[in-house]
């Protein structure tokens, strides 16, 4: 039978093993407070009669950080779901709790979230070199929205099951996304010539749509699986939102930029 979202609540936490900043939402909530403040009031307030600070070398570490984290996911990511097949595709439920692999999938979710929140500092590079016009709603929602979903999920229905895939797609996208920032901060004479970024929007946009079949497919073709019934819709949704977001950034920054310099 397909677990509700009341049933989701009996017995909170889901995982009895507490990690730091993963044993409630709370800390989640309040980051991504501190982030929104610091971005649109603390950071803008600071910055207004300060000239952008240069801050290369910071962000080719950064990128550089990123790239190692988001490949070691995405490594880990193909040992345990295609080469261990841990997870069966058609129905991808939470592990149980005497699995041999539970620990690494409790792993593995703990270090993404650690990485969704390293994800912010990004945008703090934007506010420092007065960039503004790159902190755009679908930058801040897509940044906020990982750090509160990976831990909410966390604490109501417990570590891995279906929104691995998320995460694996994910860790892909994100070690593609920060080569081309790192190639771009080290080599800044050549990032208009790199013509692949274009196709990192297409990339993000293509792991959406993955992500919104999956939860089609899972229902329509396994409506018993055991994955609460209440994700599969947050994942529909949250697939879509997605999907009309970076489709619209397309057409703005590609499609109708190149018509207007025909």
């Amino acid at each position: 039978m397909n677990s509700t979202l009341f049933d989701m609540f009996q017995g909170l936490p889901a995982d009895p093993v507490k990690l730091p900043l993963f044993g409630s939402p709370i800390p989640s909530i309040l980051i991504i407070l501190g982030y929104l403040l610091l971005v649109f009031k603390v950071g803008p307030d600071f910055m207004e009669a300060r000239k952008p600070y240069n801050v290369r070398s910071a962000m080719l570490i950064y990128n550089f950080c990123q790239i190692i984290m988001n490949s070691v996911f995405f490594i880990m990511g193909t040992h345990y779901l295609f080469v261990k097949k841990t997870y069966n595709f058609r129905c991808m439920a939470m592990l149980p709790s005497d699995h041999e692999d539970k620990n690494a999938d409790r792993l593995f979710t703990y270090f993404y979230f650690l990485n969704k929140v390293t994800d912010l500092l990004d945008t703090l590079f934007f506010v420092l070199r007065k960039s503004s016009k790159q902190i755009t709603v679908l930058h801040v929602y897509h940044h906020a929205l990982m750090v509160l979903g990976t831990s909410s999920t966390y604490y109501f229905y417990g570590p891995g099951g279906q929104y691995n895939l998320m995460g694996y797609l994910n860790s892909f996208v994100h070690a593609v996304m920060y080569s081309y920032y790192f190639i771009s901060a080290w080599y800044p004479q050549i990032k208009n010539k790199l013509w692949w970024k274009e196709y990192i929007t297409k990339l993000q946009f293509l792991q959406f749509v993955i992500l919104f079949a999956q939860a089609i497919l899972t229902m329509w073709l396994n409506p018993g699986c055991s994955f609460p019934r209440a994700l599969q819709y947050v994942q529909i949704a949250v697939s879509t939102s997605m999907m009309v977001m970076f489709g619209n950034f397309y057409y703005q920054t590609y499609v109708k930029a190149k018509s207007k310099q025909q």
